[in-house]
C-alpha cells in the first residue's frame, strides 16, 4: 500500500469517527446553552451564552422532583455488582466446560449455550417480568441485578481462551498438588485477565445503558435508573428544557466513557490475543 492510500484512509477513518462523535459533540455543545437557545435550532456547535445552570439544576432537581443522584447511584451500583457476578458465573461456567472433561454432558451444554445466542432478548421480556412479578420483586434491587448476572456471551468468550490454554501448564499444576479450584483461581484467571476486562467492560456498559428492563421492573422514582430517569424527565417538566436534558445525559455518559478509557488497554490487548490465537 503506498503512501497516497494510507492517506485516503486515514481519511476516510476521520471522517467516519467524525460522523459518530457529531451527535456526542452536539449534546455536550447543547448541555451548555439556555432554554431559549437550545430550542432556536441552529446548528452552531459552540454555544453564545454559556452557562452551567443546566447541570446545577438538573442535580439539585429543580422544576420537578428528580432524584438524579440516586439514579445515577442506581445505575452504578446494579452495574458493577451485576458485572461482578457476570464474571464469577461465566468464568466458572466456562472452565468446567472446557477444562474438566468428566462434566456430564458437556457438549450439549455448550452447544445449548451457543444456541441460546440466536434467542431475541425481547422473546423472553415477558416471561422474566411474569416471573419477578410472581416472586414479588418488581420494584427491587433483585429486578434490577439479577435479569444480568449470566450470560452466554461471556460463557463462550471465555471457553474459548480456556480451551486453548496450554494443558502442559494445567497438568504440572495438578503435579504440584493443586486441586480444580487452585487451577482455576490462581493460574487461569490471572492468564485471562485482559478478556476479563473486555468481557466487563461489555458487561457494564450493557448494564448500565439498559433502558426498557429498568423502566418496567421499577415503579417508583427512587428505584429507577439513569436511563429510565431521563426518559421520564423528557415526559414531565423538562419536555421542551433540551439543556437540562442534554446536561443530564452528559452526566450520564461519564462513567460509561471512564470506564472505557481506563479498560482501553486490556481491550486492546485482549483482541491481540484472540487475533494471534
Amino acid at each position: 500500500m503506498n503512501k497516497t492510500n494510507k492517506i485516503l484512509l486515514v481519511l476516510l477513518a476521520s471522517a467516519i469517527a467524525l460522523l459518530f462523535l457529531l451527535p456526542l459533540i452536539w449534546m455536550v455543545s447543547t448541555s451548555f446553552k439556555n432554554d431559549f437557545e437550545a430550542l432556536a435550532g441552529q446548528m452552531n456547535f459552540i454555544p453564545k451564552k454559556p452557562t452551567i445552570e443546566n447541570y446545577a439544576e438538573g442535580l439539585a432537581g429543580e422544576l420537578m422532583n428528580v432524584p438524579i443522584v440516586r439514579w445515577i447511584t442506581n445505575s452504578l451500583s446494579v452495574g458493577l455488582i451485576g458485572t461482578a457476578i457476570v464474571l464469577l458465573i461465566d468464568s466458572m461456567a466456562a472452565y468446567a466446560l472446557a477444562r474438566l472433561p468428566d462434566l456430564p454432558l458437556r457438549r450439549t451444554l455448550f452447544a445449548m449455550f451457543v444456541a441460546s445466542l440466536m434467542i431475541p432478548g425481547v422473546l423472553t421480556f415477558l416471561p422474566m417480568y411474569m416471573e419477578f412479578n410472581h416472586l414479588q420483586l418488581i420494584n427491587t434491587y433483585s429486578a434490577l441485578i439479577l435479569p444480568y448476572t449470566a450470560g452466554a456471551f461471556g460463557v463462550f468468550l471465555l471457553y474459548q481462551f480456556f480451551i486453548s490454554f496450554p494443558k502442559e501448564i494445567e497438568e504440572a499444576a495438578r503435579i504440584d498438588g493443586a486441586n480444580k479450584w487452585q487451577i482455576y483461581s490462581r493460574i487461569l484467571l490471572p492468564a485471562s485477565v485482559s478478556i476479563m476486562v473486555t468481557l466487563g467492560i461489555f458487561t457494564f456498559m450493557g448494564i448500565y445503558n439498559d433502558f426498557v428492563w429498568p423502566l418496567y421492573a421499577t415503579t417508583s422514582p427512587e428505584m429507577r435508573t439513569i436511563t429510565a430517569g431521563i426518559a421520564l424527565m423528557a415526559q414531565g417538566s423538562y419536555t421542551q428544557a433540551y439543556g437540562k436534558l442534554m446536561a443530564m445525559t452528559t452526566i450520564a455518559t461519564l462513567p460509561v466513557l471512564l470506564v472505557f478509557i481506563l479498560g482501553q488497554r486490556s481491550f486492546v490487548r485482549a483482541i491481540t490475543q484472540a487475533g494471534v490465537k
